[in-house]
């Protein structure tokens, strides 16, 4: 008997898919004690928009949880039809007719991730994800079971996706391409000859396509040669799904609600969506007044959009007007989103950068190896930050810079 507790007490308590560091790092330590000592602290990483100081419509927001029909519980695989017709009306607006039926609501885009890997991947299986881009992926692959290889997206006066490194990370057991457009944190665009020779890849390879759309809206300009959202135009012949939410489109990151929505021949669309609807049926994690007030916050949504739209454009003028005056760096070229990419010339360890500025100046920023990039020398801004915060930050990043 106490030969058979020793070997049971031998067992893992815990996943393997779970076994990830769980001290702080550097930076997030120094980060936190910096604050329980009560110092002044600039961040400008902050890009959660509730608290970047915006105005919203209070009583315009909270109003619809004081409806009846809060009430009753009517729980749908695919969320309640009024919350999908409201996106239809989305995309139509924006050119591209989308039917209600092929949208499947989640409670944020993590989620509906989580949904995707699960339907296209067995465990082992691997996708294909962007290099600089989301540090979000390897968390989500680990906790679904499978595995990512990395394509590159490369910078020469603008990003593109190197799409020789898309072909070269294909293997046998690759299922699905993932696409961030913008991608966060490059703000870069898929350009229509990029998808084009993307398209032919994931037909001739057998590859479903998830595009991630929801910084869509933060464009800083009109662009012709651009891709807007991939649930417009004719069937494409791959096996499509475009991510939205409320969390960037509207500014509010705690209601949790987002979607899927799917295209591509009819046979695959019509077996993806009754998957779909099973996993959907098995978590009901979206919120019967959430989606309820949707319609009614779409509507409302425009203010505060506006309202990021502009913050961004401004924090970017700004950064863009002061790197100018540096030799010591340069300000990356974007086409959207809420982040801004910084390179050091000298290409230095970008950590230990952020280290000196957190501890000399008072100024947090992101290192660049938190969002994968290949080499040193890059770090990353938040443009949510109010204009002032942002301002005095930059200008210490401008002097850390200039004095080496």
């Amino acid at each position: 008997m106490k030969s058979a507790n020793l070997r049971y007490a031998e067992k893992p308590m815990f996943a393997r898919r779970t076994h990830w560091p769980t001290t702080e790092n550097e930076l997030a330590r120094r980060v936190r004690e910096r604050r329980e000592r009560g110092l002044p602290l600039l961040d400008l990483t902050e890009s959660n928009p509730t608290r970047c100081a915006f105005a919203y419509p209070r009583e315009a927001i909270l109003a619809p949880f004081l409806s009846p029909e809060n009430m009753l519980y009517e729980p749908s695989p695919r969320g309640a039809r009024s919350a999908r017709e409201a996106i239809a009306r989305y995309y139509e607006e924006r050119g591209a007719a989308v039917d209600p039926d092929r949208l499947i609501l989640t409670a944020s885009t993590s989620e509906a991730y989580a949904f995707l890997f699960r339907l296209l991947a067995d465990p082992g299986d691997r996708l294909l994800v962007p290099r600089p881009s989301y540090p979000l992926f390897e968390f989500l692959a680990d906790v679904n079971d499978v595995e990512l290889n990395a394509y590159r997206l490369v910078y020469d006066g603008q990003w593109r996706i190197d799409i020789e490194s898309v072909y070269a990370a294909i293997g046998s057991r690759t299922r699905a391409l993932i696409l961030v457009n913008p991608n966060n944190p490059t703000g870069s665009f898929v350009k229509r000859d990029e998808w084009e020779r993307l398209l032919a890849c994931c037909a001739a390879y057998g590859l479903a396509v998830i595009s991630d759309e929801v910084f869509l809206d933060y464009a800083l300009e009109k662009d012709a040669h651009r891709v807007g959202t991939l649930l417009q135009g004719d069937e494409t012949g791959v096996l499509t799904f475009a991510l939205g939410g409320i969390s960037k489109l509207i500014g509010l990151p705690q209601m949790k609600l987002a979607w899927i929505g799917v295209v591509g021949p009819e046979p695959l669309v019509r077996e993806a969506l009754l998957r779909l609807e099973i996993i959907g049926d098995t978590y009901l994690s979206v919120s019967t007044p959430v989606g309820h007030a949707l319609p009614h916050w779409m509507r409302e949504g425009a203010f505060v959009r506006e309202q990021i739209q502009e913050r961004v454009r401004t924090n970017r003028a700004y950064l863009r007007e002061s790197i100018a005056r540096s030799s010591e760096c340069r300000c990356l070229e974007a086409e959207g989103g809420w982040y801004a990419i910084l390179h050091l010339s000298d290409g230095r360890d970008d950590e230990a950068f952020a280290l000196e500025l957190l501890e000399q100046e008072g100024v947090l920023v992101h290192p660049g190896y938190f969002f994968d990039f290949e080499e040193e020398g890059y770090i990353v801004l938040s443009l949510l930050p109010p204009p002032e915060v942002f301002q005095e930050g930059v200008r210490r990043i401008v002097r850390h810079i200039e004095q080496g």
